[in-house]
């Protein structure tokens, strides 16, 4: 079975592979980190959070917090890290940064149906299923090419 391409190893692409490998789909996982670092990001590790900590509320009367419910239904690997690194935060589910990541990135390296490669993609392959979760800070030589995809200058 040729694997699912997932370009971007945030929050969006670590989830996206883990529920397709959950499905006993290989994937394979690529992120430009620590080859390529950008501004706001800190170490290697995968989802790393760089804006906050906060996941906004945690009850169920709301519709962040039903979310957030339905995700741990289906298996989440994101929002069950979450949950194991959550720290005190009043009516707000937010985690301890570094172990939230650290524990992500141990999964996906751990999952025998996700291959990690560290490395930055410039082109997009057109000849698999690809998923681009490469986010709001994708290296401009990516960009350029999902721009040339969809014909749109900015993302």
């Amino acid at each position: 079975m040729t694997p699912i391409t997932i370009i971007g190893a945030g929050l969006a692409g670590c989830e996206a592979a883990w529920q397709i490998a959950g499905k006993g789909i290989p994937v394979d996982l690529f992120e430009m980190r620590p080859q390529r670092m950008t501004p706001a990001h800190q170490s290697d590790h995968l989802s790393e959070l760089v804006c906050s900590n906060s996941l906004r509320g945690t009850g169920m009367h709301n519709a962040v917090g039903l979310l957030k419910e339905e995700l741990r239904r289906c298996g989440s690997l994101f929002i069950t890290t979450a949950d194991a690194h959550a720290v005190p935060a009043g009516g707000a589910l937010a985690v301890d940064r570094e172990g939230f990541a650290e524990q992500i990135t141990r999964s996906i390296d751990e999952h025998p149906l996700i291959t990690l490669h560290r490395q930055e993609i410039t082109e997009i392959p057109d000849d698999r299923i690809v998923i681009i979760a490469s986010g709001p800070l994708t290296s401009d030589a990516l960009a350029e090419k999902i721009g040339a995809l969809t014909g749109q200058e900015h993302l």
